[in-house]
């Protein structure tokens, strides 16, 4: 278990300013609108006991310039960037939510969406306030709501949970955020502590376990929250109407391949440049996100968001030259999904010899995963730029490429089929992998003379 820390000193360690928000409070009888006894008492000793009136702290806050100083990597000033700030103070009856909190969190959100800023959420709850009944359970449906209006507004969301963070608001705020960061150690899942099955695991309730199941994008200690906000508000916070530009060729090959062996073989070469070297070249800054809010995670897919040498925020999705699983495409189409909100450019990177083809794939939905991406990429609402690095196989490559805006590498090679499987399929023999390779016209600068891409970046 992290240690737990008040909401206002949630706060202090993440801002650098914050004015808090008016309380809408409204009338409320003195034991709640169920009149259950003495919770009217409960309250006021929370009130003495933490100096809040409620389970939640809302206001605007300014990130970022007392993270990173003046400039990154020698550019414009990081920030400051506003936002509004919702902070849980569990000990004010657990930081659950009752009618006083979800009217405050509807204001927030509406002050958010009125003056155009993202919102930043500090999370721990033990869920929703059981003096109140199924009054309290319904704010969850209208946390959601205003989430939901907040993300058709194009305005980011980041969550941060702390310890613990369970039921509704963990299923709202949480896991309902664009971007969810946890700090090591915190208890994170639906079912709160003393609601679970005896012999449950607890490993299994844990923010470590939460970003193993691809519900938590990244573990952050408490000494780094400050500078991880700063830099998410910043990405973020950047929306631009023009397209990725296309990266710099990497590597030493200098002409084409000859032959569309030759092409295939460039592609899996042990020392071609891999997709960090990309994005190492890309980006002066980036940060990541992770998993595909179904149970999965693909280390074989890169997805995050970073800042171009332009100065531009540019989201990417990146194959890194393995077999692509369903999570790593289910992630991919998250990112795109998320940037074509938030009016930011997407960059793709193509390198996998194709899709997991294994039976765990399968159970896993590889064709839906698939499909989803390739439906995502079609209907992106920001412009999508892609460089094929390496292997081009199949449709599991092709599902990250952009129609009409395809670039290649001379170390590259696309492909409806590997060469062997193609030469398996047509039942040639061993020997004619080389020659079938030449026949599907694999090579780059056949793919620019079938349409299929746009150029080739030729290094001098």
């Amino acid at each position: 278990m992290t240690e737990r820390i008040s909401a206002r000193e949630a706060i202090a360690l993440v801002t650098d300013s914050f004015a808090e928000l008016p309380c809408p409070e409204g009338d409320s009888p003195p034991d709640g609108p169920l009149s259950w006894q003495g919770y009217g008492d409960a309250r006021a000793r929370a009130a003495a006991r933490t100096g809040e009136e409620e389970s939640v702290v809302c206001g605007t806050a300014t990130f970022g310039t007392a993270s990173f100083g003046t400039t990154i990597d020698g550019r414009a000033p990081l920030g400051p960037v506003t936002a509004v700030l919702v902070a849980f103070e569990f000990g004010f009856l657990g930081g659950s939510l009752g009618e006083r909190a979800g009217n405050r969190l509807e204001a927030a959100y509406d002050h958010a969406r009125t003056h155009r800023l993202p919102v930043v959420s500090l999370v721990a709850t033990g869920g929703s306030r059981m003096q109140e009944g199924m009054l309290a359970l319904t704010q969850l449906q209208r946390v959601a709501r205003q989430s939901a209006l907040t993300r058709e507004a194009g305005l980011a969301q980041i969550a941060v949970l702390r310890d613990p963070t369970t039921g509704g608001g963990w299923a709202t705020l949480g896991a309902g955020a664009d971007v969810t960061l946890a700090l090591p150690g915190a208890q994170v899942a639906f079912a709160g502590s003393r609601v679970r099955p005896p012999d449950a695991d607890p490993a299994a309730y844990t923010a470590e376990a939460q970003v193993v199941a691809g519900s938590v994008d990244a573990l952050v200690p408490k000494d780094g929250l400050r500078e991880a906000l700063a830099l998410w508000l910043d990405l973020l916070t950047r929306p631009s109407a023009g397209a990725a530009p296309v990266p710099a060729a990497l590597g030493g090959a200098t002409g084409l391949p000859a032959t569309g062996w030759e092409a295939v073989q460039r592609a899996r070469a042990a020392g071609r440049p891999r997709a960090e070297a990309y994005l190492d070249a890309f980006f002066t800054r980036r940060a990541a996100i992770s998993g595909d809010r179904c149970g999965g995670t693909d280390e074989g897919v890169l997805c995050g968001f970073g800042r171009a040498h332009d100065g531009r925020t540019v989201a990417y999705a990146a194959q890194r030259g393995t077999p692509t699983r369903p999570a790593g495409y289910r992630t991919a189409a998250r990112l795109v999904r998320m940037a074509g909100r938030l009016g930011i450019p997407v960059l793709t990177l193509v390198d996998t010899p194709g899709a997991a083809n294994d039976a765990l794939a399968e159970r896993q939905g590889a064709g839906a995963a698939i499909a989803d991406l390739f439906a995502a990429v079609a209907g992106a609402r920001t412009p999508v730029t892609t460089l094929v690095i390496g292997e081009g196989g199949s449709g599991g490559a092709l599902a990250l490429a952009a129609p009409g805006n395809t670039w290649a590498t001379p170390d590259s090679y696309f492909s409806v089929i590997a060469p062997e499987l193609a030469a398996a399929i047509l039942k040639r023999p061993p020997g004619d992998v080389e020659a079938t390779a030449n026949d599907l016209r694999v090579r780059p600068q056949d793919l620019v003379e079938l349409g299929v891409i746009r150029g080739v970046l030729t290094r001098e």
